[in-house]
């Protein structure tokens, strides 16, 4: 091979990523998720059926999911204030609303919401089709902090404060609060709890484990992210430095 020749292949090889990487850009899911689907079989590149790990294409490769193509497409992340009564999904025939809707035809990325929050729920919800970032906010590997603002149906003793902020065990397994306090001096049924569980319904759950209902449950804070000067049912584009703050705790 002609030295020129050689230096054209090494430098087309330099070109190509990981295929796990590819599926992840491509917003797909994460690339651990990936190397579960590359392992299954169920990746093809170029017409062919891949389960090596160690899988290197190009951007000009056709990459399929379920024979549909896989586009690496910009990276989109999105800030919003989740209103009450819609859904945290992409589409759900089942729910009247869903947060996408709320995007309008002003996205033209196909986003995803990060984590979920109930249909009763409100406050910090974070959308982007970048898989890879979504897989690393949501692993409780990296345990990124969370904190809510709870508003119950009675005030809360001190004493149920303390075993909060002890630990609560739910389906046999302890649940650690990082902080837990009133929100408001004066009104002793607002809480404020930190955690970094990402449990489903875990804050619910632990206070009615306790013997509350929670009347109104609002995310002010979300892995860095908090929704200041964003309107219910409003959102935004994060700036630069914001994406970087989010990607700089956990790659």
């Amino acid at each position: 091979m002609e030295k020129n020749e050689l230096k054209k292949h090494l430098n087309a090889d330099k070109e190509k990523i990981r295929l796990n990487r590819f599926i992840a850009n491509s917003g797909l899911c994460s690339r651990r998720e990936a190397d579960v689907l590359i392992r299954e079989g169920q990746i093809t590149v170029n017409g062919k059926k891949i389960t090596d790990l160690g899988t290197r294409v190009s951007t000009g490769d056709d990459v399929r999911y379920r024979n549909k193509r896989l586009t690496t497409e910009k990276k989109v992340y999105i800030i919003m204030n989740k209103p009450k009564g819609y859904v945290t999904t992409v589409e759900d025939p089942h729910a009247d609303h869903t947060v996408i809707e709320l995007l309008g035809d002003h996205c033209h990325e196909r986003v995803y919401p990060v984590g979920r929050l109930d249909k009763g729920t409100t406050g910090v919800l974070l959308l982007t089709n970048d898989g890879e970032l979504t897989g690393k906010l949501t692993h409780p590997k990296y345990k990124r902090k969370k904190i809510y603002h709870v508003f119950l149906d009675k005030p809360v003793t001190k004493n149920d404060l303390v075993r909060i902020a002890g630990g609560i065990e739910l389906d046999k397994e302890l649940i650690i609060v990082d902080a837990v306090s009133y929100a408001d001096s004066e009104d002793k049924s607002q809480i404020g709890i930190e955690l970094h569980s990402g449990q489903n319904r875990v804050v619910r759950r632990i206070f009615e484990a306790m013997g509350y209902r929670v009347k109104k449950l609002d995310r002010v804070y979300f892995a860095g992210l908090t929704k200041k000067n964003l309107q219910r049912g409003k959102w935004r584009f994060l700036m630069p430095k914001e994406i970087s703050m989010l990607k700089r705790g956990v790659f």
